[in-house]
């Protein structure tokens, strides 16, 4: 079992790195995901992420999360051949979650230096929890 803080660490590296390990057979556990960042301005971050969630219809789809745990594992999602059996098998093995749980916190984490929001040249980054309240997130 692999137990990532995803803080300050950019969402699709930390997706990518999940998902493969998934495929792999680890299981995967990402805390803090609310603290994990997409690079870009948070006006044009907003808008693509408010266009996606536009595209369907409230009954018929395509249904897109709006709290960060969910958002991060949707992420992760597209990026596993999730229409197969072995996708589906990845997919269940990735647990995403808001914060720290209590059952995690004698446990060491893991953070993917690869990942973090200091490799990128570009200062214009945002939160999930920023992005989520800017798409009506419920209780934040």
């Amino acid at each position: 079992m692999k137990l990532i803080d995803a803080t300050d660490l950019i969402v699709g590296r930390l997706a990518s790195y999940a998902a493969k390990q998934a495929l792999l057979g680890e299981s995967i556990h990402i805390i803090n995901c609310e603290k994990a960042v997409i690079t870009g301005s948070k006006s044009d971050v907003v808008a693509h992420y408010r266009r996606k969630r536009a595209r369907g219809e409230p009954f018929h789809g395509p249904f897109f999360p709006r709290t960060a745990d969910r958002l991060m594992k949707r992420t992760v999602r597209g990026m596993l051949p999730y229409k197969q059996e072995k996708g589906r098998k990845a997919f269940g093995r990735v647990k995403t979650y808001l914060g720290a749980p209590t059952k995690f916190k004698d446990q060491k984490t893991e953070s993917l230096p690869t990942a973090h929001i200091s490799k990128v040249p570009s200062l214009k980054h945002v939160t999930l929890q920023t992005l989520c309240i800017q798409l009506g997130v419920r209780s934040p």
